[in-house]
């Protein structure tokens, strides 16, 4: 059986189990999603949300890139945030990156991956803001993983430095942003960082309630 006729058979397999244990189950499913919490994940396949997390469709929305980055430019990542945010009503977002990750591998390299370059430069301008404590780590592995988490931190800063984020903590008080790192070879979720309403932002990417001018106005 090849691979993508395998997974069609496991997938008539899953929702037959399903309907046999609920038989509600997926016209429950199909009538309204309420997940409470967004996740910026890796694109990593040993890495899906659900599964590391036990949780069942519809409790997480889910985004997923390569190294879990938040770019200010990346309009899909901003318009899965805003949805989550403002329409979904989430009340956490979590960035989980992973030890082991790729990305972040590559990205502390001096090898070219074409078009690929320009997602990782994104990590090398964490390694070069955090060069002497990466470079501190006793091994390739452990510099590796500091970069990784360090990675994740940033990630956490960069959804706290977005106007919408910010917003919403002026009016309603969320959402927590959370920053977790997945060990590969232990199944193991580690909290690396929680941000709340109550965040104190450098003043310069702060940004003031009221409706921005245009920039003819500045």
């Amino acid at each position: 059986m090849g691979t993508l006729q395998r997974l069609l058979t496991s997938n008539r397999e899953w929702a037959t189990e399903r309907v046999r244990e609920d038989p509600e189950y997926f016209r429950r499913l199909a009538l309204i999603q309420q997940p409470g919490v967004l996740w910026i994940g890796c694109s990593d396949s040993r890495v899906a949300a659900n599964v590391i997390t036990g949780t069942m469709p519809g409790e997480i929305f889910v985004h997923r890139n390569v190294a879990n980055l938040v770019v200010h430019t990346d309009v899909n990542m901003l318009t899965v945030l805003e949805y989550a945010v403002n329409v979904l009503k989430v009340t956490d977002v979590i960035v989980c990156g992973h030890y082991g990750c790729g990305g972040v591998r590559a990205a502390m390299t001096n090898l070219s991956y074409g078009a690929i370059n320009k997602w990782l430069r994104h990590i090398k301008d964490i390694y070069r803001l955090h060069e002497s404590d990466v470079k501190s780590q006793p091994t390739e592995e452990a510099r590796q993983d500091r970069l990784i988490e360090l990675n994740v931190r940033e990630q956490v800063s960069n959804l706290a430095k977005t106007s919408v984020i910010q917003g919403l903590w002026k009016r309603e008080r969320r959402p927590t942003l959370h920053g977790w790192v997945y060990g590969l070879q232990t199944g193991f979720i580690e909290p690396l960082l929680e941000l709340g309403p109550e965040t104190v932002i450098d003043p310069i990417y702060r940004y003031d309630a009221a409706v921005a001018p245009s920039i003819d106005e500045t």
